[in-house]
């Protein structure tokens, strides 16, 4: 299977669970989605099953953390056993529970590592591995630091890098000021590009619109989205026509809401909770009049036990009778 890699959702925890991804690709039939990064620890010794998925969500990239090539290895193949379409090596997450763990962005210093995770890897699978790393750590962020890791890593086989354009600071900054803090600088992404011809170069960080998808795109092979494409989902709406050259009809929302519906109901009889999945949903109609409402009451009704789709409705009922007041004025 060859994997479009124009458009994708970037991993972010807690986030782009199998919830939001059913809902992400009812609204993209083209954009490629990522788990969340999960730790080979947790599949080869946790009590969940932190591969399952729903078999709509393909094309489905699985992010693995991790530095231990054989650790990594049998997870890459119990993935490609489960069905997925890539599996990605963590080399940009900053946070201290990471660093712990020896993975991570802190091995971004330790490139023929990583390059050894990547061997084992694709020795085991036939489905594409990938690399998603910064474009530096601390005072290590030289482009010529950036080249003597993408060096490495692509001669133990990976033509696939996703570059988040900023360093990391593994020491001072929170994850969330490591996706704020250090400037972005995508010219260090255009650059690997044009040196690299024949690898395939995604960017990612700070990306809030298709206009600016665009024009990444002339430069690079691929974009990454992130919080964006969480707190505004609708924007994968026009990723397909927009981006991916495909002519597909557009759900409305309240379509993509009533899609939903079964799915919410199934979750439902099988002992889930409403917000489970309503949380993915509250940004889904962000910028329209009535937003507000929909967000407020299933932000205050939908974790209640007993809560079902009735209150979905129900939100969209008010946020509709609100739309026609503003109208009115």
């Amino acid at each position: 299977m060859q994997l479009n890699r124009t458009f994708s959702i970037a991993p972010m925890l807690d986030w782009t669970d199998r919830h939001y991804r059913y809902f992400a690709r009812l609204m993209s039939a083209n954009t490629l989605l990522y788990t969340e990064m999960v730790t080979t620890g947790a599949i080869l010794h946790g009590k969940g099953d932190y591969l399952g998925y729903n078999q709509q969500e393909h094309p489905l990239a699985l992010q693995l953390g991790g530095s231990d090539p054989v650790s990594l290895a049998q997870c890459a193949k119990r993935a490609e056993d489960y069905g997925y379409d890539e599996v990605n090596l963590n080399v940009g997450c900053p946070s201290d529970r990471v660093q712990n763990g020896r993975f991570g962005a802190c091995l971004m210093a330790e490139p023929q590592l990583v390059a050894e995770c990547v061997n084992a890897m694709r020795a085991q699978v036939s489905m594409p591995v990938t690399v998603k790393t910064r474009i530096g750590i601390d005072d290590h962020d030289s482009y010529e630091f950036l080249t003597q890791f993408i060096d490495t890593v692509s001669d133990a086989g990976c033509d696939t890098f996703i570059i988040h354009a900023r360093k990391a600071w593994l020491n001072g900054l929170s994850p969330k000021e490591n996706r704020e803090i250090p400037p972005l600088d995508y010219e260090r992404a255009y650059q690997l590009k044009r040196d690299y011809p024949h690898l395939h170069i995604s960017v990612n960080g700070g990306v809030t619109s298709l206009a600016e998808a665009k024009l990444h795109l002339a430069q690079l092979d691929g974009v990454m989205v992130g919080r964006e494409a969480y707190q505004n989902p609708y924007l994968l709406a026009e990723v397909d026509n927009q981006l991916t050259g495909t002519d597909t009809p557009v759900l409305t929302r309240d379509q993509v809401v009533d899609i939903m519906l079964p799915y919410i109901e199934q979750h439902l009889a099988d002992g889930g909770r409403l917000n489970h999945i309503s949380r993915h949903m509250l940004g889904l109609y962000q910028g329209l009049p009535g937003a507000r409402v929909w967000r407020r009451h299933l932000s205050e009704q939908a974790h209640k036990p007993g809560a079902g789709i009735e209150v979905m409705l129900k939100a969209r009922e008010m946020m509709n009778e609100q739309a026609q007041l503003v109208s009115q004025y």
